[in-house]
C-alpha cells in the first residue's frame, strides 16, 4: 500500500509540471502578443501618416525649402494638432512647448514643473503615481519608469539620481518659449 506522503508527492509533482507547462505556454502567448501589438502600432501609425499626407489642405502644411539646412540645425516641424496619444516624445529643443506632446507626458512634465516652481525635489515613479491618484502597483510604476526614462532620453527630463526625476534645464512651458 502507498504512503500517503508519497501520493501528496506524486499529485504535487503533477501539479508543478503542469505549472511548468502553463507558464511555458503564457510565456510564448506574450510573446506573440507583444510582436501582433507592435505590428498594429505600426500599421496604426502607417494609416495615420497616409490620412495626415491626403488630407485636404496637408500641401500648405508641408514646407518647402530649397536651402539645405546648416550641420547640426536641422529641427523638423511638429504640428500641434499632430499630437495622439501614443505619438512618439520628439526631441526637446529650444522654444518647444509641452503642447508637442501627448497628454500622458504633459503630465509628468507639468507634475515635475510644479515641484520646481514650489522649490521640492526630484520625484521617483512611485511618488508620480501617487500624485496622479493610481495605485503605486508595479504595472502602473513601471509604465510611468518608461515613459519617463523616454523623457530623459528625448532631453525634456533629467535623472539626478537613480529613479529620480525633475524637467531638464530649459525645458518650458505648455506654450513654448522661455
Amino acid at each position: 500500500m502507498p504512503s500517503v506522503v508519497g501520493l501528496l508527492e506524486q499529485h504535487e509533482l503533477a501539479a508543478r509540471r503542469r505549472v511548468g507547462r502553463l507558464r511555458e505556454e503564457a510565456d510564448r502567448i506574450q510573446a506573440e502578443l507583444a510582436a501582433a501589438e507592435l505590428e498594429w502600432q505600426e500599421w496604426t501609425v502607417a494609416r495615420r501618416r497616409v490620412d495626415t499626407v491626403l488630407a485636404p489642405g496637408s500641401a500648405e502644411t508641408i514646407s518647402t525649402k530649397t536651402t539645405p539646412d546648416p550641420p547640426g540645425e536641422h529641427v523638423p516641424a511638429v504640428p500641434a494638432d499632430a499630437v495622439k496619444p501614443g505619438s512618439q516624445v520628439p526631441v526637446w529643443r529650444e522654444g518647444l512647448g509641452w503642447s508637442v506632446l501627448s497628454v500622458d507626458y504633459q503630465r509628468i512634465v507639468q507634475l515635475l514643473a510644479d515641484r520646481v516652481r514650489l522649490h521640492q525635489g526630484p520625484l521617483t515613479c512611485q511618488e508620480m503615481a501617487a500624485s496622479f491618484g493610481m495605485d503605486a502597483v508595479p504595472a502602473r510604476v513601471e509604465g510611468l519608469r518608461a515613459k519617463a526614462k523616454r523623457l530623459v532620453a528625448r532631453g525634456w527630463l533629467a535623472e539626478p539620481g537613480p529613479g529620480r526625476f525633475t524637467p531638464a534645464a530649459g525645458v518650458s512651458g505648455p506654450g513654448g518659449g522661455s
